[in-house]
């Protein structure tokens, strides 16, 4: 069991880089502009490749010029990309991201072909060998159910990165072993505001009633992590000079699963992860 499943969206992202972002009505003028590859899933999926972890994607392109460069930057990580689909008539995922001087960002995303992928047409081939699958919000919810119902079939750890926010219904809930939010999904899931490491403990906690292993990332403050039936507890974060926080969940989440496979615990695994996304986030973002 030596493979993780990242099933999940696959975005071209456009970068845009001005001295504030814009409130509504207002026009800013940018200081820079790049593409990159993007999309929670596909992110996740190169940070746990370059941790050392066998990876393989689930997930759709367009047959575009957009979805041709998606899937060159999976395959230069090492990623397997059989279960990426193809789709002739539907133009790839995207999103613009606006990063201000502080380093901070927001974005648009527009789905596309990542609302089409086809969670029953995946092979006994692709679960051989793996030991855990990976899902994300940012493709339906009834693909994560299906994927996450195979896994569990299989006896395969399902973690679920809970972003963006919505509802995880019971059935879905049932196949997860590890969850992982941010301040602001914890708030939504368990009505718990996070502001510090206090309240991201308190906030794990009570997510731990719902799921055997719960991680509750805090931004600057750092996380915190509980297992059901156990204390919660936090990792402080690790300073540093700030460039951009663009993609530091996903590098987080990555590494935190290459870990876990590896065979290290929860804590120490939050604890390589924790030190991997600081280095993510002090400089500036790669493909």
């Amino acid at each position: 069991m030596n493979k993780i499943i990242v099933a999940g969206s696959l975005h071209y992202d456009i970068m845009l880089a001005a001295h504030h972002r814009p409130e509504k009505g207002e026009t800013v003028i940018g200081s820079g502009c790049s593409y990159k590859f993007g999309g929670k899933g596909g992110n996740q999926a190169i940070a746990a490749a370059r941790a050392g972890a066998a990876v393989s994607f689930v997930g759709a392109v367009g047959d575009d010029a957009q979805g041709e460069f998606l899937l060159h930057a999976l395959q230069a990580a090492g990623v397997d990309t059989q279960a990426v689909a193809i789709l002739a008539a539907m133009p790839s995922g995207m999103s613009v991201a606006i990063s201000d001087a502080e380093g901070d960002y927001g974005a648009v995303v527009v789905s596309n072909a990542n609302l089409h992928i086809d969670a029953s047409a995946t092979r006994d081939a692709l679960w051989r060998d793996a030991g855990m699958l990976v899902l994300q919000n940012e493709v339906p919810a009834s693909v994560n159910l299906q994927l996450a119902t195979q896994a569990k079939q299989r006896g395969i750890a399902v973690c679920i990165n809970a972003a963006p926010a919505r509802d995880i219904e019971p059935a879905l809930a049932d196949c997860v072993q590890l969850l992982i939010v941010n301040a602001v999904e914890a708030r939504d899931m368990c009505q718990i505001a996070v502001n510090d490491l206090t309240s991201a403990c308190e906030a794990a906690q009570a997510l731990a009633q719902r799921f055997p292993q719960v991680i509750v990332t805090a931004g600057e403050h750092g996380l915190a992590l509980c297992e059901t039936g156990g204390a919660a507890f936090s990792l402080a974060a690790i300073p540093v000079e700030l460039v951009s926080t663009h993609g530091a969940g996903d590098c987080f989440v990555g590494v935190l699963s290459q870990a876990l496979l590896a065979g290290l615990s929860l804590s120490n695994a939050a604890a390589k992860a924790n030190q991997a996304a600081a280095e993510h986030v002090s400089r500036p973002a790669i493909v």
